[in-house]
């Protein structure tokens, strides 16, 4: 028979599972073709991410949405190649996770499951849309989650300066 050490019959066990992941919205202008431009270019690609978790009617489920956008313009004349914009969803069942703790676990644990479709799709769409598929570097989700509360902090403390007190 196996000893319990103290404390183990109160941490409960933490399951996650993906229920689903799908594109909910997607959109790519190549503006390089629109233009008519063609000849040598020098891509400087910048990636923007926004993430959200909002909990489903259904008891443990949580939808987590990741919004991407893309943009790509030439280094020297800084024309427009294309832009990139999606809004990629998971669903996850989430059990077992302590309160205080959900929100940076379904804002980085879910998205790090999601980002390899989203990286593939990226690919995918870039290739299909005239240009060499781009790769997304990996996207620290952990730095990415300390950032926002960092920006939710400030924009609250400027809040603050700016309401006098009644």
């Amino acid at each position: 028979m196996a000893e319990e050490t103290p404390g183990a019959q109160d941490q409960q066990q933490i399951k996650m599972n993906a229920l689903t992941q799908f594109v909910r919205d997607l959109s790519f202008e190549n503006i390089l073709s629109q233009r008519g431009g063609s000849g040598e270019v020098q891509p400087d690609v910048q990636v923007g991410v926004n993430l959200d978790a909002k909990k489903r009617s259904t008891e443990n489920q949580y939808e987590v949405i990741a919004k991407l956008s893309v943009s790509s313009k030439n280094k020297d004349s800084e024309d427009a190649l294309f832009l990139l914009e999606m809004e990629y969803v998971g669903v996850f069942h989430v059990e077992g996770v302590p309160e205080d703790q959900l929100h940076p676990f379904l804002l980085i644990e879910c998205p790090r499951m999601m980002f390899p479709f989203i990286r593939r799709i990226v690919s995918d769409v870039t290739r299909d849309g005239g240009f060499p598929p781009l790769n997304l570097e990996n996207i620290d989700f952990v730095q990415l989650y300390r950032n926002e509360i960092a920006r939710r902090q400030a924009a609250a403390e400027a809040e603050k300066k700016e309401t006098p007190d009644a």
